[in-house]
């Protein structure tokens, strides 16, 4: 990998990393706790998220569509009423197990990535774009802030 992009990708597998030590230690009733009121958004929602939003980015970065089969395993970024999509019957070990697929596709990308590339705009959210490097550094601090969420949720968890 070029330096350039294995400095971006450092961020990137460096949160992961932290993600899944932040997680490894969530039971089922924690994976779909959703805060005292019932009105957060769970571990296990935060979860299947980040994958899907990273997988977006994996298929940005090959200028192609997400094939329907692997939609499908995923789910969408959100439901028609704007929501994360729920989670059920799955386990922290299944949800790591299918993000981790996501992170191997996003490293197999930035292997193939140069330094030029980085500079390369590609389509993003809503008619917008953004740069690759962009893209890169995005992931890790999704990431970071979602984890936030993940923490709180697992300090309300117990002390419920």
């Amino acid at each position: 990998m070029e330096p350039s992009v294995a400095l971006l990708y450092a961020t990137v597998a460096d949160t992961y990393k932290r993600l899944k030590l932040l997680v490894n230690d969530v039971d089922q009733e924690e994976l779909f706790f959703k805060g005292p009121n019932n009105e957060m958004n769970s571990i296990g929602q935060l979860l299947r998220h980040l994958a899907v939003v990273d997988l977006h980015w994996v298929y940005r970065f090959k200028d192609q569509s997400i094939p329907l089969s692997v939609q499908k395993g995923y789910g969408p970024l959100i439901e028609r009423t704007g929501q994360l999509p729920s989670v059920k019957d799955t386990t922290t070990v299944d949800l790591v197990n299918s993000y981790e697929k996501v992170q191997m596709m996003f490293r197999l990308e930035c292997i193939k990535l140069s330094k030029k590339d980085l500079t390369k705009v590609v389509s993003y959210e809503n008619g917008q774009t953004a740069t690759i490097r962009w893209g890169i550094w995005h992931i890790a601090d999704h990431s970071r802030y979602h984890q936030a969420h993940i923490g709180l949720l697992k300090k309300l968890y117990r002390h419920k």
